[in-house]
């Protein structure tokens, strides 16, 4: 039996992962899926959230774990899982990437999406609020962009659940050290149809920071809700 913990990725929550959860529960596996400050069930003020925000709160969840995870981290939560590495290795078995931004020491995720900007022609998905501490989604683009393989009603359920994003995660380059971070196997998750963050930059990523192993998945943003049964599996195939 292994232990999963599960970062969801920007505007997203704990709920995002249900499904997961329930085939890697029924598969004999104990699994933590967790809402960052300012997401899901956390009613943290969004000026109030940072990056040290979302890791403390994963931090306190794996200091309480007696055995080491598998650290699983969707888009956004790349740098969160990325940082809480540097600050507990020995919690951590695995860190996983499902399509998720994986950083160098010293890269915002505000500085690897504009990387991304160079090789793609597309309007922006958010909106910035006038105070510069959160983004909101525009609506139209919300499907193409997260749910493309999903039905009509998983997308209209989705979408009453995500919330806003708070902005300053975005702009804190994170620290990170061979000698902690890089002492953990690393595994990427890509999806070949990935409108949030492109294949592309996907392979960018992996390809300079090196994942110890890559899963190729056939899916949109949102494998959790659009191929559960695979991604499930895949996860279930790294505790072997």
């Amino acid at each position: 039996m292994s232990t999963f913990v599960l970062v969801h990725g920007s505007w997203h929550g704990a709920w995002c992962w249900e499904r997961i959860v329930l085939m890697l529960e029924e598969a004999g596996h104990r699994v933590i899926a967790l809402d960052l400050p300012g997401h899901g069930q956390d009613h943290t003020p969004l000026a109030e959230v940072n990056l040290k925000s979302y890791t403390d709160h994963l931090n306190a969840i794996l200091e309480k774990e007696s055995e080491k995870v598998i650290l699983v981290g969707h888009s956004m939560a790349g740098l969160v899982i990325s940082q809480t590495a540097e600050y507990l290795p020995e919690k951590i078995e695995k860190l996983v990437y499902l399509c998720a931004y994986l950083p160098e020491n010293g890269q915002t995720l505000l500085q690897i999406s504009q990387n991304e900007k160079k090789d793609k022609e597309s309007p922006s998905i958010v909106i910035i609020s006038e105070d510069q501490t959160f983004m909101d989604i525009k609506d139209e683009l919300i499907k193409e962009s997260f749910y493309g393989d999903c039905s009509e009603e998983e997308v209209i359920k989705a979408k009453e659940k995500l919330c806003l994003e708070p902005l300053a995660p975005f702009f804190t380059p994170v620290n990170l050290t061979a000698a902690r971070f890089g002492m953990i196997p690393r595994v990427y998750i890509e999806t070949l149809r990935d409108k949030a963050i492109s294949i592309g930059l996907q392979r960018d990523m992996y390809t300079v920071s090196h994942c110890n192993q890559v899963i190729t998945m056939d899916s949109d943003h949102s494998p959790f809700f659009s191929h559960p049964g695979e991604l499930s599996s895949h996860l279930i195939h790294l505790t072997f």
